[in-house]
C-alpha cells in the first residue's frame, strides 16, 4: 500500500472516530436537556456509545488525531469533552440547536462554560481559567459575553483542523514564517554540522533539555542546508522566521510563543529564527530575541554572523565557514558530470575565483545543462563521451557565476563596467609587467594555496591587495579596469562618503557589507582616495581616537582575509598607515607621463570611427598634463567639432585644452602651444 493510500486510509478511519467522540458529547447534551430517564437506559446508552467509539479506533492505522492532541497537551476527560463540545458546533448542525435546549435559553445557541459545568460528567472550575491548558494553549477561544462563564466558546480554527485531520498552519504563524526545505546536496564539512546538530537534540531527554543551536557566519544558504538537514533527521519539520518581525510587545511576544510551542507540539515542528539582517543595536529587538530564544520550549535554531546572544539555556554554537575550493570543485564535478572532465580547467578556475554555495551550483549547473539541450541534441551529460558541447559552455558557466554572485552593494559602491584593454594603457614596462604578476596572482592562488599547500602554512596574508600610487588622471583606474576586464570579475568603486560614518560603529558596519557582499564573487574592490579611510594611526587623546584606531584594525583585518583582489588609489602615499604598507602585496607607481608617453597617448585616445585631420602628435604631446586630462581634451575637442561639422583638428584641441587649464587653474604655456596654429 503507498504511502498516499496509508494516508487516505487514516483520514477515513479519523472521520470515523471523531464522529463517534462526536455522538458522545451529543448524548450528554439530550441526556441534559431531557427530564431524569432511568439508570438503566442510560447504562445501556453508553454502552452502546463506548462499543461504537471501540470499535472506529480499532479501525484506526495510527492514533486517531482526537487522541494524540489530548496526550500532546494532557487534557483531562472534562476538558476533552469541553473541546468536542466547541467541536461539534463547527461540524455538525444539530449542536446549535442542542446547546440553546440544554442551557435553557434560546439566546445562547451556543456552547459556554455554564453549559459544560452542568452538562458534562467529571467537571471542575479550575478548568476553565486563563492558566488551564484549554486557554493556555488557546485550543479555545472565549468571545465576548456578560460574564465568563455565560460567554460564547469557539475551537481555534488551527486546532478544528487538526482534529479533522487536515493539516493547515495558523495564519498568524504563516503570515510570520516560511517552510525550510532540505536540501539535494550537502558538503561534507556541512553535513558533519549537520549530523552533531542532530545527536545533540537527539540524546535530549526532554523538550525542555533541547539546546538552542546556533549557526555563525557569513554562509546563510550553508546555515540554512544544515539546519534543515539536522531537522530532516529527527523528522522535524522546520520553519524560518526572520527576526524583524518578531513581536516586541510583552503580550504580542508572549502570544507567539504560546502559538509556536503548541505548533511545535502538535507537529514536530522547529524554528529557524533568521538574525542575518536585523540590528542587534535596537534594545527593544534584542529584548524580544532572547526572550523568545529562552522562552520557546521547543527545538529552536539561530542563525546570526557572530555569536552574540547570552542566554539561560545551553547554546550550542557552531561556526559554518563558506565551502573550500575543493569542495566546490568536487561538486561543481559531480553536477556536470561527463561535461567536467573536457571543459580543460574551467571547473578549478570557477573554484578559484567564487566562493559559491552549494545550492548556487546546483542552480548553476541545472541551467546550463539545461540550455545545452535546448541548444542542440539531447544528451546524457553521465553517458560519456560527452562530445556535443557548446564552444561558448565555458564562458557561459563564468558569467552565470558572476550573475548568481554580483555583488548588492547598494549605495556603497559604482560598479564599473570595464570598456579598456592593456592596449589603452600607457605605463612604463615595469608596471605593466607588475599587473601582469597581479593578474596571476588571483588566477593561480587555488594552485598555490591549496594544491601546492601554502595555506597549510598560515592563513594570514592570503588576500591579494595592490597599491596605486600617483597623480591624479595618471590612469590608476583604468588600470584597474585593465584587470577586470581580463581577469571577467565584476569591479567596485567603493565610495568613501557612503562608507565612513561619523557614528561609532557604523563604519565598520558599512565596511563588513562591503566585504561580505563581494566575496561570493571574488570582485575587485577599488578604494579611490583610499588615504581618506587607510590613513595612519593616531595617538589616543579621547574616545574618538580611540574609535578611529578601531576602525583601521578592523580593515586590517578584513583587507588580510579578503579572497579577491582588494586596490588602493593614492596620490598621497605617505599618508597612509604604515600598517597597511606591510600588508599590501604589490605597489605600483604611476609617473607623470613623459613626452613619449603623451604621444602614445594622443595615438591611441580617438577611437577609429572619429574623423581627425592634420593631427600633429609631437606637438599634442608637449601638452604637459596626464592621461586622465588628455582623455578630458580629446573629447571636449570632439563635441566642438561635431558642433561645426567639421574633422577634429589642431585648432578644436587648443580650444579644448585651453578650457582644460582653466579648470586646473593654470595657463597654457607658449612652449606648449608652439607652431600649433599657423
Amino acid at each position: 500500500m503507498s504511502a498516499s493510500e496509508k494516508n487516505m486510509n487514516w483520514q477515513e478511519a479519523n472521520q470515523s472516530y471523531l464522529s463517534a467522540a462526536l455522538a458522545s458529547v451529543r448524548a450528554l447534551l439530550e441526556r441534559h436537556a431531557e427530564s431524569p430517564r432511568s439508570g438503566r437506559r442510560e447504562a445501556k446508552e453508553d454502552k452502546k456509545l463506548q462499543q461504537s467509539l471501540q470499535e472506529a479506533s480499532a479501525d484506526m492505522p495510527a492514533p486517531a488525531a482526537l487522541e494524540t492532541l489530548c496526550q500532546k497537551f494532557g487534557l483531562s476527560s472534562f476538558e476533552r469533552n469541553v473541546l468536542l463540545l466547541c467541536a461539534g458546533m463547527e461540524l455538525e448542525a444539530s449542536f446549535a440547536a442542542l446547546c440553546m435546549e440544554a442551557s435553557g435559553d434560546p439566546q445562547r445557541p451556543y456552547p459556554t462554560f455554564s453549559l459544560a459545568l452542568a452538562a458534562l460528567p467529571e467537571a471542575y472550575w479550575s478548568a476553565i481559567t486563563p492558566a488551564a491548558t484549554l486557554r493556555r494553549w488557546r485550543l479555545i477561544d472565549v468571545g465576548a459575553g456578560e460574564s465568563l462563564t455565560l460567554s460564547p466558546l469557539r475551537i481555534d480554527e488551527r486546532i478544528l483542523h487538526y482534529l479533522a485531520g487536515t493539516p493547515h498552519l495558523d495564519d498568524r504563524l504563516a503570515e510570520l514564517t516560511e517552510p525550510v526545505h532540505s536540501p539535494m546536496t550537502l558538503l561534507p564539512s556541512q553535513q558533519k554540522i549537520a549530523d552533531q546538530l542532530a545527536k545533540a537534540w537527539k540524546d535530549a531527554t526532554k523538550i525542555s533539555e533541547l539546546p538552542v543551536v546556533q549557526l555563525c557566519g557569513e554562509e546563510v544558504s550553508g546555515k540554512r542546508a544544515i539546519a534543515a538537514a539536522g531537522c530532516a533527521q529527527l523528522g522535524f519539520i522546520l520553519r524560518s522566521m526572520p527576526a524583524r518581525v518578531l513581536p516586541t510587545a510583552p503580550s504580542e511576544l508572549e502570544a507567539f510563543i504560546r502559538l509556536w510551542e503548541r505548533e511545535a507540539a502538535l507537529y514536530q515542528s522547529a524554528l529557524l529564527l533568521d538574525c542575518e539582517e536585523v540590528d542587534l543595536s535596537d534594545v527593544a529587538r534584542r529584548g524580544a530575541i532572547n526572550r523568545a530564544l529562552d522562552g520557546l520550549v521547543c527545538p529552536m535554531i539561530v542563525m546570526s554572523h557572530e555569536r552574540r546572544f547570552t542566554l539561560q539555556r545551553k547554546v550550542l554554537a557552531f561556526d559554518v565557514p563558506r565551502p573550500t575550493a575543493t569542495e566546490q570543485r568536487n561538486l561543481w564535478k559531480s553536477m556536470l558530470g561527463a561535461a567536467a572532465p573536457v571543459l580543460n580547467g574551467h571547473v578549478e578556475a570557477m573554484a578559484s575565483q567564487f566562493s559559491l554555495s552549494a545550492q548556487t551550483i546546483q542552480s548553476i549547473c541545472a541551467e546550463a545543462m539545461a540550455k545545452l539541450d535546448e541548444s542542440g541534441p539531447k544528451i546524457d551529460p553521465n553517458d560519456p563521451p560527452f562530445s556535443v558541447l557548446d564552444p561558448k559552455f565555458p564562458a557561459s558557466l563564468w558569467e552565470a557565476c558572476r550573475q548568481y554572485t554580483r555583488p548588492r552593494l547598494e549605495n556603497l559602491a559604482q560598479h564599473l563596467e570595464p570598456v579598456v584593454d592593456w592596449d589603452d594603457l600607457v605605463l612604463p614596462e615595469q608596471q605593466i609587467r607588475t599587473l601582469h604578476e597581479v593578474a596571476a596572482h588571483v588566477r593561480q592562488r587555488a594552485k598555490v594555496y591549496e594544491t601546492w599547500g601554502f595555506v597549510n602554512k598560515g592563513t594570514r596574508g592570503l588576500g591579494i591587495s595592490v597599491l596605486f600610487a600617483g597623480a591624479s588622471g595618471t590612469g590608476k583606474t583604468m588600470a584597474a579596469e585593465v584587470l577586470a576586464k581580463q581577469l571577467r570579475l565584476d569591479l567596485y568603486r567603493i565610495d568613501l562618503s557612503q562608507v565612513v560614518n561619523k557614528y561609532i560603529g557604523e563604519t565598520e558596519k558599512n565596511l563588513r557589507r562591503v566585504f561580505d557582499a563581494a566575496e561570493e564573487g571574488g570582485a575587485i574592490l577599488l578604494f579611490d582616495e583610499a588615504e581618506a579611510l587607510f590613513g595612519k594611526r593616531s595617538e589616543v587623546k579621547d574616545s574618538h581616537d580611540r574609535y578611529a584606531n578601531i576602525e583601521i584594525g578592523y580593515l586590517l583585518q578584513r583587507m588580510e582575509a579578503y579572497r579577491g583582489l582588494a586596490i588602493l588609489t593614492t596620490n598621497m602615499k605617505q599618508a597612509l598607515d604604515s600598517a597597511f604598507m606591510r600588508r599590501i602585496r604589490f605597489i605600483v607607481q604611476f609617473p607623470f607621463p613623459d613626452a613619449g608617453q603623451r604621444a602614445e597617448i594622443w595615438r591611441r585616445i580617438f577611437p577609429p570611427a572619429t574623423p581627425t585631420e592634420g593631427m600633429d602628435i609631437n606637438k599634442l604631446a608637449q601638452l604637459n598634463v596626464p592621461g586622465g586630462n588628455i582623455r578630458n581634451i580629446a573629447l571636449n575637442a570632439a563635441f566642438l567639432a561635431a558642433d561645426a561639422n567639421e574633422p577634429v583638428r589642431m585648432p578644436h584641441i587648443l580650444r579644448a585644452a585651453r578650457s582644460e587649464y582653466g579648470k586646473m587653474e593654470k595657463s597654457l604655456t607658449d612652449a606648449e602651444v608652439r607652431g600649433w596654429v599657423g
